[in-house]
């Protein structure tokens, strides 16, 4: 990854993002609201909380479960691991889960069970991924090694030709690589970048203790059901979980940055950016289905990934009311406001832009 960050411009003569926020404070102030979660959010975590870990004691109380009921929970479990993660999880390394600093450091610690870690986490996700938004080379989200070229800026090979097959079936692998090497790999390049997210780190204590979380976490989704369950039974499990929730997890990401609409912008030769933040997210964000209520339940909001990148401060409970100031403001100031109505849309147009990216830049100019 590139090292040397791109700066954005400060001025906007458009005064979207000023204008865009004098609406959004006006509706809580006026509203007499928190901009973080509230007992919706509180309730949901329960519901997330079930899903996730309710299937994981059912099997070890009923061990004699025929195995195909064996994975059917194992898969509910993958749903409830994704669904802690993006409702739960995702809240609280935002701040955004509660006003009480406490409370978010709790939330989003749960990570923890989820396969990752919270200082990779935020380095990856709050620094790069929400600074950098769709930026090759600053961006992590868009490095899929040579498997996957998301951007036309990556290096192309003869395969790509056939990613738009072979992309979503890899997408599940995305959390058991969480838990086997992306953490350490990830750790280490970015202390060596001193990359972080709030005041500097102690590279030992982090060190400590990712190889503590991981022992703990092993043990509690392997070592402990071997006492209980057939070996095998639980390997095949653990795999099918995981292979849920990265699956999930990934689709999710990639309809709301990886579609034909969205850019990939690159610096100019002073490594400035044409745009200001705020206005570089429009350019390289989309919501999908914003009216699906199930999708918009189960996805924390993160299928108004828009108002997510505008405003990562916010509960996501809040994002559909936050959805209509900014549509109105990116039409008053001629800007973009990208959105597919349904998932099925959005899914068609990444795959449809996997394929146009796997052919030939050579033959494709």
């Amino acid at each position: 990854m590139n090292t040397n960050a791109p700066t954005f411009p400060r001025h906007d003569a458009l005064k979207f993002f000023k204008i865009l926020n004098s609406r959004v404070n006006d509706y809580f102030k006026e509203n007499n609201l928190k901009k973080t979660g509230n007992w919706r959010l509180h309730l949901k975590t329960l519901v997330m909380f079930t899903l996730f870990l309710a299937p994981y004691f059912l099997l070890l109380v009923y061990t004699t479960i025929p195995f195909w009921l064996h994975l059917v929970l194992s898969v509910v479990i993958g749903i409830g691991m994704a669904g802690v993660g993006m409702n739960v999880m995702h809240d609280g390394n935002h701040g955004s889960y509660s006003s009480k600093p406490w409370l978010n450091k709790i939330m989003g610690g749960s990570i923890y069970i989820l396969a990752g870690n919270v200082y990779n986490w935020q380095v990856q996700h709050n620094v790069l991924h929400h600074t950098y938004t769709n930026i090759p080379g600053h961006d992590e989200d868009l490095d899929a090694g040579r498997v996957i070229r998301f951007t036309k800026h990556a290096e192309w090979s003869t395969f790509h030709k056939f990613q738009h097959y072979y992309a979503i079936i890899l997408y599940g692998l995305l959390t058991i690589n969480w838990s086997l090497t992306t953490d350490f790999k990830q750790m280490g390049g970015y202390l060596k970048r001193k990359l972080s997210y709030g005041s500097a780190p102690n590279p030992t204590n982090l060190w400590i203790g990712l190889v503590l979380s991981k022992i703990v976490y092993f043990a509690f989704w392997l070592v402990i059901p071997m006492l209980f369950i057939t070996w095998w039974k639980v390997l095949i499990g653990f795999f099918v979980m995981h292979y849920t929730a990265g699956l999930i997890l990934s689709l999710v990401f990639q309809l709301a940055h990886v579609v034909e609409e969205t850019e990939n912008p690159m610096p100019n030769e002073l490594n400035e950016m044409d745009n200001t933040w705020a206005i570089h997210q429009l350019y390289t964000t989309t919501n999908f289905a914003p009216k699906n209520w199930l999708l918009n339940y189960y996805t924390g909001g993160l299928n108004h990934q828009i108002e997510h990148h505008l405003y990562p401060n916010i509960s996501h409970v809040h994002y559909g009311k936050i959805a209509d100031f900014v549509k109105q403001t990116a039409k008053e100031c001629d800007l973009p406001y990208l959105e597919y109505k349904t998932m099925t849309s959005a899914l068609i147009a990444h795959i449809k832009h996997l394929k146009d990216l796997g052919q030939n830049p050579a033959l494709t100019v």
